[in-house]
């Protein structure tokens, strides 16, 4: 049923998330096919209220403190480094590989992962099936061979604060074998890990939008890290 899983959000390709990273909160849509794209709206305190990702290009700000900082444009601009072959990386990519539901159920069907059948449960007026897998950040990290070597390690390093000892990853699908809702929890030296991800819409009529380029500034070239827990 994972595996089908995995095919139905490959094939859907895109998703309304609402999540809980540790202290990160926010919600908007993803696409992770054919290229990655991101527009988020935090619920928590954090630098910039909004975060939009467009394949190697990321906008933050807008909101008034932007505009204020930004001498009346609202969106800082900057692109991914250069990566070893040549191309440009994703900016954020640590935060959308936490977000992306084929990473989540690629580590859920990798090799020596038996997953566990919870049963049937009742989750926003409709049944769903709950699954549970117990892997940890290193295997959860290894299974990801879709991504690049230095995306693998900083997934690995996300993961490890909570979960260096253990990782429960419990994952529910709707009827359409789409998933529906994720939970990531552990335990380990660094404290706990205790993320949660709501998919909607898998397949619908979303959209990302770029921000006029007249409403942005231009700050250059960051690095790409993990997820700041």
């Amino acid at each position: 049923m994972l595996l089908s899983s995995q095919l139905a959000m490959q094939t859907a390709r895109r998703a309304k998330v609402s999540y809980r990273l540790g202290a990160d909160a926010g919600s908007g849509p993803l696409f992770w096919q054919p290229k990655t794209a991101l527009q988020v709206k935090r619920s928590t305190p954090a630098a910039a209220e909004q975060l939009i990702v467009v394949d190697t290009v990321a906008y933050e700000g807008g909101d008034a403190a932007a505009a204020a900082r930004l001498g009346g444009r609202h969106w800082e601009r900057f692109a991914g480094p250069q990566g070893p072959d040549g191309h440009r990386e994703t900016p954020y990519a640590g935060l959308i590989d936490l977000l992306n539901p084929v990473v989540a159920l690629a580590a859920a069907t990798a090799d020596g992962i038996t997953p566990q059948y919870v049963g049937e449960e009742r989750f926003e007026d409709s049944t769903v099936e709950h699954y549970r897998v117990t892997t940890d950040a290193a295997r959860y990290a290894a299974a990801q061979t879709q991504l690049s070597p230095a995306r693998r390690e900083g997934l690995r390093t996300a993961l490890v604060p909570g979960a260096s000892a253990s990782l429960t990853l419990d994952l529910w699908l709707n009827d359409k074998d789409q998933l529906v809702r994720m939970e990531r929890t552990g335990t380990g030296e660094g404290g706990r890990l205790d993320d949660s991800v709501v998919y909607t819409e898998p397949g619908g009529p979303l959209s990302v939008q770029a921000p006029a380029e007249s409403d942005t500034v231009d700050t250059g070239t960051r690095g790409v890290s993990p997820l700041a827990r």
